[in-house]
């Protein structure tokens, strides 16, 4: 693919604050690379383990779409909306900062580390009202194809944004493929693989790479083993 760029797992940023364990795909807090600030309007993909009983503190967001991914465990959310929460494997949280939210987020259990993705995105439109939404997915509707968690329709599939993104993810045995079509011309796709081998495009990847491609409008993307993966279709302005 011409227009690609891929972040191998192991050349993504590290923080190991004892508590938490995070890889930082872009650059973030004390990771700071002038080649991995954003890919488009995806500007955060982090990829955190906390301990049993730890976690963020309360703290300020503004402006950003926050989109949470429960990996393993759960996750206590709670913020100035009044919403105290927990999420798990199989829901896709999302927070619209707006105007300005505070929240924390705590491994609810004191037995088992919970494991997530943050991803932030720039919004469309600055200074809404903040928002939240939780929802719950079958993760069966994810085997051997792909399942929508994201869109900027609040009618589809999914949790909405503010702004013109499309997030899907799989669960493919080995061997199956799909083809990805782009919603929107000026999009871009990134791909980040939680587990297993894919190949998208002629591109290899395996598990917690991630690859960005652009200007295409259909790649083809193969499961080289049995493989976990998420697609982040984004504006690249």
């Amino acid at each position: 693919m011409k227009n690609a760029v891929l972040h191998k797992a192991d050349s993504r940023g590290y923080a190991n604050h004892g508590w938490l364990k995070s890889f930082h795909t872009f650059s973030f807090a004390n990771y700071y690379n002038p080649e991995r600030v954003n890919f488009g309007v995806l500007r955060v993909l982090n990829d955190d383990t906390v301990d049993p009983g730890m976690g963020f503190g309360t703290h300020p967001h503004e402006n950003m779409e926050i989109i949470s991914i429960p990996l393993e465990g759960d996750l206590k959310h709670k913020d100035s909306m009044g919403n105290t929460t927990v999420i798990k494997h199989g829901d896709i949280q999302v927070m619209s900062a707006g105007t300005g939210v505070m929240h924390s987020e705590y491994n609810k259990n004191k037995d088992a580390l919970v494991k997530f993705l943050q991803i932030w995105v720039f919004p469309n439109q600055r200074n809404v009202a903040p928002r939240y939404d939780q929802i719950t997915l079958n993760v069966a509707d994810r085997h051997n194809k792909l399942q929508q968690i994201v869109s900027p329709n609040p009618d589809d599939a999914g949790v909405w944004l503010h702004q013109n993104a499309w997030f899907n993810m799989g669960n493919f045995d080995k061997d199956t493929t799909t083809e990805y079509k782009v919603h929107d011309a000026k999009n871009g796709l990134y791909v980040f693989v939680l587990k297993g081998e894919i190949t998208v495009g002629e591109q290899k990847l395996t598990t917690r790479d991630g690859y960005g491609i652009w200007d295409f409008d259909t790649v083809t993307i193969k499961a080289d083993s049995n493989a976990e993966f998420l697609l982040m279709e984004v504006p690249m302005y």
